[in-house]
């Protein structure tokens, strides 16, 4: 079995009211239980908008931190999934589910498994 990514594409630049919010967290919610249900669900997170984060950058054996996220675009990770599944076909299945419940693209990624085979 490995383990997906699905990272909620979020456009910072389109604010949602929050009825829309409650309304799409019932909906992830919900597949989420279904998730749990069917032995796929991992982990789960949703994240402050980009303008919480702190940035660490290496330069010259030392670090600078910097306020505000990594890259200057209005498309930002949202939230994930982390799921595990047989094959990239179930995952990208609950990749469909969890697009419709949070209304939002979702990327899905590998992770590596870093194995010797």
């Amino acid at each position: 079995m490995t383990q997906y990514l699905l990272a909620v594409q979020l456009d910072e630049s389109v604010p949602e009211t929050e009825e829309e919010t409650r309304t799409q967290m019932a909906r992830t919610g919900r597949v989420v239980d279904d998730m749990k249900a069917a032995g796929v669900w991992v982990f789960v997170g949703g994240l402050k908008p980009s303008h919480a984060s702190t940035v660490v950058r290496p330069a010259g054996g030392t670090t600078t931190i910097t306020d505000g996220p990594f890259a200057e675009t209005k498309e930002q990770l949202g939230g994930f999934w982390v799921i595990r599944c047989a094959d990239l076909d179930q995952a990208l299945a609950w990749a469909g589910k969890c697009a419709l419940a949070c209304g939002q693209p979702i990327e899905v990624r590998p992770f590596d498994d870093f194995s010797q085979d």
